[in-house]
């Protein structure tokens, strides 16, 4: 829940499976809205478990060992260090195949084939640099932070063609440049109630939730890679960061130990719901909590 700003123009639009709306104080030219769309095609060819002529999923399928590295794979796999320490080894980019045993896989079935299953050791097997390389056939998912850099990428985009205030909103990563703009923060169990609202000010928020993604008895896109298993202690999570890919990344990170003590090192904010309805904020949380 978004509270409207005084943009003059909205693009809204679906891509890489999810609801956009981008807000600029004046219309997008027709030409920036082609290098949105080519920045998010790109971005999507590269780094999507759900479409076979990806380079993730010519890795998995071992059509190749290694590929050319996308230029956002330093970026975000060097984060993925960073959230592998804070979480000790809970988020881990090599998730994929254990999403897909669960039913969360590239045909979307929603039909486990089988049990929980631990991710691969992925600093083990994967490397980059001018290459994107695993050791074994494997599926590689960034959707711990992926969409937080996607809509830095495309707000980047935005700002170079238009001035004034921007909004970009991707269902759930939001980023921002020029007046704040206030976000409720959706009760998991109850979308038609907010427990609290953010103020959102030349930044990011991330929001992530077991409600969503969600299906069959207790299974949903939130795992323990160590363990394999959907998380079961928080229903849901927001963070307020620099950009939307630290704000994704935290998002992650906090459904789990870890995840407050990475958001202090970022200086970042947080609001977290414990699955008993419990919530918790981070120390000088500049927003509301109601609950």
């Amino acid at each position: 829940m978004v509270t409207p700003t005084a943009t003059a123009s909205t693009w809204a639009f679906d891509a890489i499976g999810t609801s956009w709306a981008i807000d600029t104080a004046a219309e997008l030219p027709t030409v920036a809205r082609d290098a949105v769309s080519a920045v998010i095609e790109r971005f999507d060819r590269e780094w999507s478990r759900f479409r076979a002529d990806s380079l993730v999923s010519e890795l998995a399928e071992g059509r190749a060992a290694s590929v050319p590295a996308p230029s956002d794979a330093d970026a975000m796999l060097s984060l993925y260090r960073e959230l592998d320490e804070a979480t000790a080894g809970a988020v881990n980019p090599l998730v994929g195949d254990a999403l897909a045993r669960l039913g969360y896989d590239a045909r979307l079935t929603l039909a486990p084939w089988g049990g929980p299953q631990p991710a691969p050791a992925w600093r083990d097997l994967l490397t980059w640099g001018d290459t994107l390389s695993l050791g074994a056939p494997a599926t590689i998912d960034v959707g711990a932070l992926g969409k937080g850099r996607l809509v830095d990428l495309v707000l980047d985009v935005v700002t170079a063609h238009v001035e004034g205030d921007v909004v970009v909103d991707a269902s759930g990563d939001l980023a921002v440049r020029g007046e704040p703009v206030r976000v409720g923060l959706e009760h998991p169990y109850d979308a038609s109630r907010a427990i609290g609202i953010a103020t959102v000010t030349k930044g990011a928020l991330a929001a992530s939730a077991i409600n969503r993604r969600a299906w069959g008895e207790g299974l949903h896109h939130v795992l323990d890679a160590r363990t394999g298993a959907p998380v079961n202690a928080f229903a849901a999570t927001w963070a307020l960061a620099d950009t939307a890919m630290h704000a994704d990344a935290l998002a992650t990170a906090l459904f789990f130990d870890g995840g407050p003590r990475l958001a202090a090192s970022w200086n970042a904010q947080w609001v977290r719901m414990r699955t008993d309805g419990r919530v918790e904020w981070s120390p000088g949380f500049e927003g509301e909590v109601f609950s």
